[in-house]
């Protein structure tokens, strides 16, 4: 059977063991781009191989969701809390986990270029294995897990970006003029 992306939206938040068993049919990936989930209340869904690019689950609660091999590009996370969900394999370009709540979560093999973790929580999260961590942006605020669940390579300390480097002499000069 086929589904809308509206019915598919009404499968997950209302029957979510519905939804696992007809995804589980499904050999090719699932489109569910640029759907708002925000605020929703999920748990235990199989988003396994579904296109999320650009979808939204701001302000959401995710307990054990699994986003393997899923295309994340850009995908809006901010505020919400994620718990034991999986992003194994992932792709993850431009993600925003702004003030979220993220923790045992794993991201094997996934790739974090540009993710934003803007005060973000990943205490206890798995980034041991992730791709490109080091071109994510994060603030002083960020909570790492331990250096453990980090790449080797990952330097978790924050430094301002060039945008914001000042020169001091500039704030004291006195202008000839």
């Amino acid at each position: 059977m086929e589904y809308t992306k509206e019915e598919l939206f009404d499968l997950i938040v209302n029957s979510p063991d519905e939804f696992n068993s007809w995804k589980a049919q499904k050999s090719e990936e699932v489109d569910l781009s640029e759907i708002d989930f925000s605020s929703q209340n999920l748990e235990n869904i199989n988003f396994e191989n579904t296109d999320l690019n650009g979808s939204s689950f701001a302000d959401a609660h995710l307990t054990e969701v699994i986003f393997k091999d899923i295309d994340g590009t850009s995908i809006d996370f901010t505020r919400s809390v994620l718990i034991e969900c999986d992003f194994s394999e992932s792709i993850l370009t431009g993600a925003d986990f702004s003030y979220a709540k993220v923790n045992y979560c794993n991201f094997t093999d996934t790739d974090m270029a540009g993710v934003i973790f803007q005060e973000t929580d990943l205490e206890n999260s798995d980034l041991s294995s992730s791709l490109n961590l080091n071109a994510c942006r994060f603030d002083s605020d960020t909570v790492w897990p331990d250096q453990e669940l980090l790449p080797e390579d990952f330097d978790g300390k924050y430094s301002d970006d060039l945008s914001s480097l000042k020169d001091n002499d500039d704030e004291n000069q006195i202008g000839d003029y």
